[in-house]
This record gives C-alpha cells, structure tokens and sequence, in this order.
C-alpha cells in the first residue's frame, strides 16, 4: 500500500532533533567522513569516575557472556478461568476443504477504514529473528503428559483443566505446539527425531482443518467447551467460541509448514489454503458472528483475543494481538498480499498508539486494556513481543518500548556467581517481605522490614541471587552469601553494582545515539578477556549521531554498544545521550 514509512518518518524527526548533524548509517558504510568517524576530536583520558573502586574491578566483566534470561513458558490462554463441558452443540469433524473454493472465498477487501502510521514488515530478517524461532519444542516434551497436556490417538495435543480430567481441542495450544515442532524440526539434526517434529506439527494442522468452522467466507478454528474467566469480565463463553489470537496464529502454523521442503505438493497447497481461510477471518468485521477483529471508536484496529458478545467489545488483550499479528507477518511474507499490509500497518500502529496504557510505569504492565490489571506472568513476554515487533517493523520505537518495559520490572533472574561490587564507604541495606527466593508475591508487597548501615574500609564484593525492582522502589540485588544473606541492597552506580553484562537486547537494523553538543560523555571498553578495560571521553562541537546493535545492563547501568567509526566497540551510558530522539 501506498504511503510514507514510519521508519522514515522517525528519522527525519531524529534529524531535526539532532540539530541537523546526523551521521547516517549509510554514510558510515559508505566511508564518509563525519565529525563521529573520523578521530573523535576532543578525546581524551578521563579523570577515574570510579570514586574510590579499582579500575580492575569498575571495568572488568565476569568471564562469561552476557546474561540473557530465558524465556518464561509461553502463556497458558485459559489460566484463571474455568473450563467446563460445551452446553451446546459443538461442530462435527469436516471432509477435507477444496483449495481452490478455499481462494476463490477470500474477501477482496478491508473489513474497515482504519489508522495506519506506514509501518511495513522487513523481508530481510535473519532466521533467529523470525517468528517462533525463539520457542522450540523440546525433546523431552514433544510427547506431553502434564497436569494441563496430554496427546490423543492422533497424537494431537490436548488441554485438561487436571490430571484425570476430560481433554479439548485447544487451537492456541495445539497451534503453538505445532509452531514448536516446527521450530525443532529445522534445527533438528537427528533423522529420526527431526521426523517425529515434522509429524507433530503436520497432526496438529490437520486437526485444526478438520475442525474449522467455514462461515462468511472465512475459516474459525472453534473452542469446543464452556470457559468463565474468574477476573476478567466479559470473558464468560459458551462453545463454540473464537479467539483472535488463534486466528493469527493459524497463519503462521500454516505458512511455515508449507514453507518447508519435506511436505508434498498436495501438503503445501492445503496448508496455503488454510492460510487463506485464516487469514479472511481478519478481514470480516464484527457486524456478524463469529468476528474477531474490530475498530474501536478512536479509528484503531484490534484483532481480539477475547472478543465480546456484542460488536466492538472485547478484553483488548495486547499479548494475544501481537502473537496474532505475527501471522501476518509470515503470511505478507510468503504471499505479498495488499490487505495483509494493511492490516500488519494497522495492528502495529494500534500497540504503538496504546503503549501507555499497556506501560505501567517502574512496574509491572498492564495484561489488557480493558481491566488494566499488572499481571507478572506477562510483563516478560511483553519485553520479548516488542522486541521482535523492533525487528518484524525494524522501527525503532519498538525497540524504545522494549527499553521502556525492560527498565521497568526487569528479569529478577542472575546467573549463579553473579557478585555486587561495593565502592568503600557506608551503604544502606534492607530486608523486604517477599517469597524464599526474594520474589515478588502480592499479598507481601515487598514491605519493608529492616534496614542498617555497613561500612567497609576499601572496596569489596559480595555475591547475589536476584536483581529486581522493589514495589514502589528502584533496582536492588539480593545478597546471597556471608554475613549479609537475604539483604538487599539498592542499584547505584558507581557505589553498588552487579558485575557484568545482563539483560542484552539485539538491535535490528542498529539504532542511533546522539552525543550531545559541548558535553563530555565517557564511553567504555571492555577487554574480551574479562579483565582489561579503557575509557574514553569525547566533546563534540555539534550534535553528532553513532550507530549501536545492542543495549544490555553492563556494572549496573544501562549502556548501548557502539558498532561504528573510532568509538567502535565502546558503550555509552543512556543518561549521557538521546537514542532515536528521545
């Protein structure tokens, strides 16, 4: 579709703020000169701002990798709610659909106007970027019998509310599983295991196909049992029910199976088929049933993943229309079709819109918009969604949003032999009211219970077993060793900080900095062996721009790693520049 990206849009606005003296990615690439390229005029060796710590240990980096936090398991759709047994009639098992009728049914056009700010999906992302390759099935569990999941005769995942309890066709969970397969089967380099994936997948596609519901031109994979959420209001269904976000994921199950080269011709052009059919539910409005996708009153696009009984009302889920949204990504990719741009532009331009109200700010977002309820299982999959919407747009608002949620209620989570380097002097420590572990519970509320003042003559180390914000508080680490175990003490850089490189975040393509005009900022290297490191302090005349790949919280701070000119390799602290603008 025609229009102005919203990428471009962003760095002619970048430009101005920057007083005109950006220094483009291309002109890098290129070898053109820039004040930023060239010598670093001004540097020089910085007055130690380490106030009293070694240089050794300021610098240094534990001699491991950047910590990264792995990802929680993907959410449970049904959690907090209760299922029970349809009170109606559910649809019977259909014979295999006509792909060609399948083609001929899509709708030729949008379901409604909506806002669209020119987001575009980039073609060129490196396969680890890609949607769903974060999320493999693992071996141990591609034959799963737990409290919630079992496989049926077909070897179709089904969801139970408890062990002993009936089992239901789930799409989502059955559609994610799938994806999971998927993902597997491609790394996969055992014949024999990598089969079992692909057959997986292929069983949890073909009962999606034989459960689908075909109406007003479009395929709706149904729910098949009653489901009352116990908070949620308005999330109380009888089967059979729909959900937006089994819709988009639909798409994606379906275009990357027949993406690969192990399934026949007759395979691909079915899953192609089921594709299309998928992809027309999002073009259907909600002047009829069963819909999922909507506009709201201020003109912004939302694909439900719990809609409401009557038009236009809904939970406005955020998660569930971002993992939806990725099927729309796979399928533009695959098909290039015109009303999937659109509505890919639309979706994205909603979360951007709606960003403050999922942000909840210095602590835990919002799951929904509807009830604005801070729900800690999802805060961190809202970091990992906005970070793959930084790459699926490569716009960098995401990536700022990703900052954002990031800072805000971080990853407790730290590597064992993680230390807290102390500066000499007095420090404050602290001891809240949390779980064994020093997590958050919520009838607890991280009260405070005690404090005291140490001193320590020189400085020292202690190790720790958590990182995280303290309700209604900064950053704190949890010390886990020695005298001081179960303390707590307050993130301040340079006079308490965890060693090391946590919470990395991959820039795709490299975002822009800008060091401001006539103010010195040092930048950091850290030596490759763990213990050598420089700084180097520069002053530009002018605004001048850099490009980095990648953010991580390096010895307590938030820092962006420089990929270009002859500050290559050196980070900068956030609070010492702008970053796209901000």
């Amino acid at each position: 579709m025609a229009g102005t990206s919203h990428s471009a849009v962003n760095r002619r606005r970048f430009m101005h703020l920057a007083g005109g003296a950006a220094v483009a990615a291309t002109a890098v690439a290129t070898g053109s000169a820039t004040a930023f390229a060239a010598t670093v005029p001004g540097a020089r060796t910085p007055v130690d701002p380490f106030r009293g710590i070694s240089r050794s240990l300021a610098l240094s980096l534990p001699r491991r990798p950047a910590f990264e936090p792995p990802l929680p398991p993907l959410p449970n759709q049904l959690e907090g709610g209760r299922i029970a047994p349809p009170s109606r009639r559910v649809p019977t098992p259909r014979s295999a659909p006509d792909p060609e009728a399948v083609q001929e049914d899509v709708p030729t056009s949008l379901p409604f106007t909506f806002n669209q700010d020119g987001y575009r999906a980039v073609a060129d992302l490196p396969e680890p970027m890609r949607p769903w390759r974060d999320r493999p099935t693992l071996w141990e569990n591609v034959t799963p019998d737990t409290k919630n999941t079992f496989l049926d005769a077909e070897g179709v995942i089904q969801y139970r509310s408890d062990f002993g309890q009936p089992g239901y066709d789930q799409p989502v969970t059955q559609i994610q599983f799938g994806l999971g397969c998927i993902t597997s089967y491609r790394i996969e380099q055992d014949p024999d295991r990598k089969a079992l994936f692909l057959t997986r997948a292929k069983a949890q596609a073909k009962r999606l196909i034989d459960t689908r519901v075909e109406t007003r031109g479009a395929w709706y994979f149904p729910y098949p049992f009653d489901f009352t959420h116990s908070t949620h209001s308005g999330v109380d269904y009888q089967a059979p029910w729909y959900s937006g976000m089994a819709q988009g994921e639909a798409i994606s199950l379906f275009i990357q199976l027949a993406q690969l080269d192990q399934v026949t011709e007759e395979e691909r052009t079915l899953y192609r088929a089921a594709a299309d059919g998928a992809f027309a539910s999002l073009l259907r409005a909600d002047d009829a049933t069963p819909w999922v996708v909507n506009r709201n009153s201020a003109g912004y696009l939302w694909i439900q993943e719990y809609p409401g009984s009557t038009p236009g009302a809904g939970d406005y889920t955020y998660n569930g229309m971002i993992f939806a949204l990725f099927g729309l990504w796979d399928y533009i990719l695959a098909t290039g079709n015109e009303l999937a741009v659109a509505l890919f532009d639309g979706a994205c331009t909603t979360i951007d819109r709606y960003f403050p109200l999922l942000r909840n700010q210095r602590w835990i977002s919002y799951y929904c918009q509807t009830h604005r309820i801070p729900t800690p299982s999802y805060h961190q999959h809202h970091i990992n969604l906005f970070r793959q919407l930084h790459w699926q747009t490569g716009g960098p608002r995401f990536a700022h949003m990703t900052d954002q949620l990031t800072d805000d209620y971080p990853s407790a989570l730290v590597p064992e032999g993680s230390a807290i380097a102390f500066a000499a002097g007095t420090h404050t420590l602290y001891q809240f009211d949390t779980d064994a572990d020093g997590d958050y519970v919520a009838s607890k509320g991280d009260t405070e219970l005690a404090r005291k003042t140490v001193t320590f003559t020189r400085a020292t180390q202690a190790p720790a077993n958590r990182r995280r914000r303290i309700m209604d508080r900064g950053i704190y680490y949890r010390i886990s060793a020695g005298a001081y175990t179960g303390w707590w003490i307050g993130e301040y850089y340079p006079n308490a900080f965890l060693l090391g490189e946590y919470l990395p975040t991959t820039c795709h393509p490299d975002r822009t900095l800008t060091f401001p005009a006539n103010t010195e900022v040092t930048c950091y290297r850290f030596g490759t062996d763990g213990s050598i490191g420089s700084t180097r302090t520069v002053n530009f005349a002018n605004p001048s721009n850099a490009p980095f790949d990648r953010r991580s919280i390096v010895n307590g701070r938030p820092m962006y790693r420089i990929t270009a000119g002859a500050l290559t390799d050196y980070w900068v602290w956030t609070g010492d520049v702008l970053t796209d603008g901000n």
